[in-house]
């Protein structure tokens, strides 16, 4: 056996898996029980610690609390969600249109997640042949956030059918900031057992085996997925 002195010890590396397999995107389960501002604190210091190409740390953080400014965001989805619907066809459009794709009334937190391009400057370590490095990073603190919310209890909702101009008007983002993440977090009154998109018989999770390739794109996976492929745990 391979010698890892940095392995997590057991209780801590199941936990990880454990936060990975079973957060979902909560649309309809939210509570309103208020999040306690230190775990609150602890969500924002787990995104802020997240991995950035050039250690450019793109993010901030945007609490929107204010109930009237949550209608706003919320009249901006509706609109933009009624531009979704249209996009698809006569059936696979009234399966859409049953989908509940928002929390922002709901939930006791929204959050939105910025990205500044110029705060590390021009030119950027990383970044020189890959421009949106910046944004990619910016995902990397949501995906933190989004882990830690379920180590601790709250479900955590991603609505991306938004405008992001009217969101930067309505929210007084500057021009040059990019809204990466509208996020709706709460506890929840319970954790789907998978995806609801998945439940709802929208689309399912593909088989692992068909996206693994060796050396050239086709080749076959070059370790054996066996064991793994038949806990087939989910996430979303």
């Amino acid at each position: 056996m391979t010698d890892a002195p940095f392995t997590f010890d057991e209780a801590a590396r199941q936990g990880l898996y454990h936060a990975i397999f079973t957060r979902r995107d909560v649309r309809a389960q939210f509570k309103p029980d208020p999040v306690p501002d230190e775990i609150l604190a602890r969500l924002l210091m787990a995104a802020h610690h997240a991995p950035s190409v050039g250690y450019m740390q793109p993010w901030s953080f945007l609490l929107v609390q204010d109930a009237a400014l949550r209608n706003r965001v919320k009249a901006l989805f509706d609109q933009a969600n009624a531009e979704a619907r249209a996009m698809f066809d006569d059936e696979k459009g009234a399966a859409y249109a049953r989908l509940k794709l928002e929390g922002i009334v709901e939930s006791p937190v929204n959050l939105c997640v910025t990205c500044d391009p110029d705060r590390a400057g021009k030119v950027v370590i990383g970044r020189t042949h890959i421009p949106v490095m910046d944004e990619y990073s910016t995902v990397c603190a949501v995906m933190n956030l989004w882990l830690a919310a379920r180590a601790e209890g709250l479900g955590v909702g991603w609505v991306s059918i938004l405008d992001p101009e009217a969101l930067k008007e309505t929210l007084g983002i500057p021009e040059r900031v990019v809204p990466v993440a509208y996020l709706c977090i709460g506890y929840v009154t319970h954790f789907l057992d998978k995806p609801e998109l998945e439940l709802a018989g929208w689309r399912q999770r593909l088989p692992l085996e068909s996206l693994v390739h060796q050396d050239r794109w086709g080749n076959d996976a070059p370790v054996d997925l066996t064991p793994f492929l038949k806990a087939e745990p989910d996430g979303h």
